[in-house]
């Protein structure tokens, strides 16, 4: 029987992911850099390391016989993610590395070996960082990328429809907004951290729409990409599908976590100007700032449809002993 190959196995999604798939009895190589991590414990699902994508030594040609012999299809997970204190002093080189050349490799790789569909997760990023008023990003935006991040993730994206026109490859790209989810880090984990520490938080008057996708209707829409025909070589946006203000979600996440709703009305001109003297302007734009995006085409073509509400996913990922510490 034919195999998934997950990259990123080990990861917020990827572990979801890989349960999803072995639940449902297909079998998985969980793909990983080092032997000293931990996959989804499953008979289904095969843990393979490939070592460090950003190594110039990654994917030997002994290794892809390895790797891809037995595989029908890739889901490319793995990649730099978006860092909020980038340290190198050229970001998208080390971006690059990992999330360009070494997703070009991979996908050649899948090509060569008979591999006959390659799903890569990309980001919302390649749009843009922000929407206005009513707007709503979709698949039929000129890409604008703002960050090394973001154009890296374009620049794969460009690469991998390359490939699919020269291989017959089938690629479908996936931009994702924010993932949430158990287990989830950066700036969604602070928020519920300073959530449950019961200190007010100055965004009571704070008036954006921002869209975001719980992890297993990620997952719901990477299997839907996997299969479904219409998908062959196609662009989708995803999202819950429930966009929400930034006090909202709080609102939201205070009643699954069962503290009290403690939002100070600042405006965010002065929240602006405190992020410039804190060096956290990056930071305090995502919470201020809207990004919605149009999931309409998956929906449309696809059939798919979200799942989990919001609330459901909070309940079910947040509430008492769930929540993250």
């Amino acid at each position: 029987m034919k195999k998934i190959l997950v990259t990123g196995a080990n990861g917020f999604v990827g572990q979801r992911l890989c349960a999803f798939l072995a639940k449902r009895e297909h079998d998985v190589k969980a793909a990983v850099r080092d032997d000293g991590v931990e996959v989804y414990a499953s008979s289904q699902v095969e843990k393979i390391v490939i070592g460090a994508l950003e190594h110039p030594g990654f994917l030997t040609e002994s290794e892809t016989i390895r790797i891809f012999s037995d595989v029908d299809t890739v889901i490319h997970l793995a990649s730099r993610v978006h860092m909020m204190h980038e340290t190198s002093q050229d970001p998208l080189a080390e971006y690059r590395k990992v999330n360009v050349e070494a997703t070009k490799k991979l996908a050649n790789a899948a090509a060569k070996f008979g591999v006959r569909r390659f799903v890569y997760l990309s980001s919302v990023k390649v749009n843009g960082e922000h929407t206005v008023a009513e707007q709503k990003f979709n698949e039929l935006d000129f890409p604008s990328p703002q960050d090394a991040y973001g154009k890296s993730k374009w620049e794969a994206e460009q690469i991998l429809h390359e490939i699919a026109k020269s291989t017959g490859l089938e690629v479908v790209i996936i931009r994702s907004p924010l993932v949430y989810g158990k287990g989830v880090k950066a700036n969604f984990q602070k928020l519920v951290q300073l959530i449950k520490s019961g200190w007010p938080i100055p965004l009571g008057a704070v008036n954006n729409s921002r869209s975001l996708i719980y992890v297993d209707n990620l997952v719901e829409a990477i299997f839907v990409c996997m299969h479904h025909e219409r998908a062959r070589n196609q662009t989708y946006l995803v999202s819950d599908g429930d966009d929400v203000s930034t006090p909202e979600l709080i609102r939201r996440l205070s009643k699954t976590l069962h503290k009290p709703e403690r939002l100070l009305p600042i405006s965010p001109t002065v929240l602006r100007w405190a992020g410039r003297l804190t060096g956290k302007q990056a930071s305090i734009e995502r919470l201020l700032s809207s990004l919605c995006v149009d999931n309409h085409k998956i929906c449309s073509e696809l059939n798919w449809q979200p799942p989990y509400k919001m609330e459901e996913a909070f309940h079910l990922d947040f509430s008492d002993s769930n929540a993250p510490a």
